[in-house]
């Protein structure tokens, strides 16, 4: 055949196809046939290059009606491999619950305002910052209007920006009780990184202050919405390997700069107890859904290292349960960087590697099988916490709900390492009230997709 007859062929040949693809198209309701018809095309370049190709093919899918509903792509993967996540689901821009970022330090710069870009329900803003070169660049970066541009002199006409609806306490522990009371009288719902404040009097003022203002008040604990340790928990919830017996946990990093806030007690209210410590006791105490009726501590600081001048160098400290359940936990200011938990129960355990980091997080269970000891790697699709976190603060916004992580659970921690530092200066157990509901200080429990 000539070139040129073959042109022709090919061209009648698309012609067909294309006509029984838009007559198929009509016959099913505008759905996209299973296969194109047909397979075959040419493209010529500007160049007059002919190349093979095809039809434009859409693969099946089904649409749901609701924005927030995941379309449906066509099955390609057998059930052997694991099945791929639901594809994301962001809202509309319009619809998304806009944040105000108070603090432009590591957190807010180096994780918060980069895993807005892994939201679906969430946008910044507005940011709050002592600096204003650092404001002005950030606010660039980022889109922020030059108008909701703040410091912390014109926090408070916040109130006046319609388009904040949260505000994020992201600032040394011992400012967090004034920022979170000015916000809610702002009129503002409050996300408030954890420790919740420095002293119990602080916790209870923020509670008090929200309730009055009718908003929502929620702490980051954002272990508390992580896939690996919300596996956790929910192994041991039910008993899988029967009952959990003991916990071992350890949360320990290298700081520098005694000039940095966190090595102030004055800004921090302790060292690394309530920096990364309370890792150790929240997350233990979030698997076990149990509340401690006992603690056993020690500290200890280096006096030749002027980073430990104010505050504990290191935390050891035991936690007894009612149900009989010890936790040994440990937190560190100056070694390198370990962060693991290991829950050993009746018939097995659960080892979380990474388990309080950002990402990382790697999950190892054990048990017996007869003559065998079966130790297997539990591998979950990682999500970006921040995201996670700060959408389903979101969700509770838009549906009105009550948030998971309370003002109450950040004021119960807070009572907690009050005993804990209490029992490393008297040098002896100190008893706290027993608490035998289950999730005692906790909300509703979140739907996390």
């Amino acid at each position: 055949m000539s070139r040129k007859g073959f042109l022709q062929t090919a061209g009648q040949v698309m012609a067909a196809g294309v006509a029984g693809g838009l007559a198929i198209s009509c016959q099913t309701g505008g759905q996209t046939p299973a296969y194109p018809v047909p397979t075959n095309r040419t493209f010529t370049t500007t160049g007059g290059q002919q190349l093979h190709s095809s039809p434009p093919y859409s693969p099946p899918a089904k649409v749901p009606a609701g924005v927030d509903a995941p379309i449906e792509l066509e099955a390609w993967k057998s059930d052997a491999d694991r099945k791929s996540a639901p594809v994301p689901t962001p809202l509309p821009a319009d619809q998304r619950v806009g944040y105000a970022l108070v603090g432009l330090g590591h957190l807010t710069l180096e994780e918060i305002l980069p895993a807005f870009g892994n939201c679906k329900k969430s946008k910044p803003v507005a940011l709050v910052s002592g600096s204003p070169e650092k404001l002005q660049k950030v606010a660039r970066q980022y889109g922020i209007k030059p108008e909701s541009c703040y410091s912390y002199e014109t926090y408070d006409k916040l109130k006046d920006n319609p388009e904040v609806q949260v505000i994020y306490i992201v600032l040394p522990n011992s400012m967090h009780a004034e920022f979170t009371i000015r916000g809610a009288q702002a009129g503002k719902h409050i996300l408030c990184e954890k420790p919740m404040a420095n002293s119990q009097a602080e916790c209870q003022a923020m509670i008090d202050a929200c309730k009055k203002a009718n908003r929502k008040l929620m702490v980051a604990y954002r272990i508390h919405y992580e896939p690996n340790n919300r596996y956790v928990r929910d192994q041991i919830r039910k008993n899988e390997y029967g009952k959990p017996k003991f916990v071992d946990a350890y949360n320990a990093q290298s700081s520098a700069n005694p000039a940095h806030w966190r090595h102030i007690k004055a800004l921090a209210g302790g060292g690394a107890l309530p920096d990364i410590g309370l890792y150790c006791l929240n997350t233990t105490r979030f698997i076990l859904g149990e509340e401690p009726s006992e603690v056993f501590a020690y500290t200890h600081s280096d006096p030749d290292n002027p980073l430990f001048n104010e505050v504990e160098e290191v935390c050891s400290w035991q936690m007894k349960f009612p149900s009989g359940v010890i936790a040994n936990c440990a937190t560190h200011y100056n070694v390198h960087d370990s962060r693991q938990y290991r829950v050993m129960t009746e018939r097995g355990w659960y080892e979380l590697a990474n388990a309080y980091a950002y990402s990382g997080q790697k999950l190892t269970t054990s048990r017996a099988d007869g003559t065998i000891v079966r130790q297997e790697t539990v591998s979950i699709l990682p999500k970006n916490q921040f995201a996670t976190e700060m959408d389903y603060f979101s969700e509770c916004i838009l549906d009105d709900k009550a948030p998971y992580s309370t003002g109450e659970e950040g004021l119960q921690d807070q009572r907690i390492m009050e005993a804990i530092y209490q029992s490393a200066r008297e040098g002896k157990p100190v008893k706290l009230a027993t608490i035998e509901k289950t999730d005692a200080f906790r909300g509703p429990e979140p739907q996390l997709q």
